[in-house]
């Protein structure tokens, strides 16, 4: 792999973590396009370090307040608004469908047919949550009961092709949040996930991760700082973008997709 390869790694990763268009369809697919070989499990750490230190320092100042004592103490009183027990509310459903799935989402959830499918279906429910949503909330007012719907709606994100910002904003714009709302929320359950799924891979890559493999070393500091830079100016532009326009566009780009996909590798 060499740098531009590497940069373009980081580059699908960091946009399309946070765009709703599934980041894990988009990197089973680049290596198809590109001829290559699936990079690994250790470069898939340094993809997803990338996007965790861009959601953690983009969100700096949410992650100070949500660990100051008086903010625990306040949300606990009211049981309304975001905190950290929120977060961890919205993340149980994933991990505990991580755990039972996680076999399928690495062998039979991979295939181009599945992402066929899966990127249409992520459009369709994108593209309805957002149309009939009511979006009048704030996350002042999310509760316990919307972190586990949000998060029920993110174990979606195991099948490629759904896409985890995708799930989870649908889900938050059922629950009746608005478009900039709903990307906040996501955007912040996020960082355990991926902090999960790290701590996952890590283990899986095992030796992998000290050895220089068949890519250079340079290649994986390529790739985690340009999925960090593309993945905080992909956090700002959609958190813009929302609030002027809807999730349509998104919907377009996942059937063109689907639609290039099934045309160029005939999965059925």
């Amino acid at each position: 792999m060499n740098g531009f390869e590497a940069v373009l790694y980081g580059f699908i990763q960091g946009t399309t973590e946070y765009l709703p268009v599934s980041s894990s369809a988009h990197l089973i697919l680049l290596p198809k396009f590109l001829g290559n070989e699936d990079p690994g499990l250790a470069f898939d750490v340094f993809l997803h370090l990338g996007t965790l230190f861009a959601t953690l320092i983009y969100f700096w100042k949410d992650w100070v307040a949500l660990l100051r004592p008086d903010h625990w103490r306040r949300n606990l009183a009211k049981r309304d608004g975001i905190s950290i027990a929120t977060l961890v509310v919205a993340t149980i459903p994933a991990v505990l469908a991580g755990l039972l799935l996680q076999h399928w989402a690495d062998t039979i959830f991979r295939g181009e047919g599945v992402v066929v499918v899966t990127l249409t279906i992520g459009a369709l429910l994108l593209y309805f949550s957002d149309r009939f949503a009511k979006s009048t909330r704030s996350l002042e007012g999310a509760r316990f009961r919307d972190a586990l719907l949000v998060g029920l709606f993110q174990c979606l994100a195991l099948v490629p092709g759904m896409s985890r910002s995708g799930s989870t904003m649908a889900g938050a714009r059922l629950a009746g949040f608005s478009r900039a709302s709903a990307a906040h929320f996501s955007f912040l359950m996020s960082a355990p996930i991926t902090a999960g799924a790290i701590l996952f891979e890590m283990k899986k890559a095992g030796a992998e991760l000290f050895t220089a493999g068949t890519i250079p070393m340079s290649s994986f500091v390529i790739a985690f700082f340009s999925t960090f830079i593309f993945g905080m100016l992909s956090i700002g532009f959609l958190l813009r973008f929302l609030k002027k326009v809807g999730f349509l566009s998104f919907a377009i780009y996942r059937v063109a997709l689907s639609l290039l996909v099934y045309f160029v590798f005939r999965p059925f």
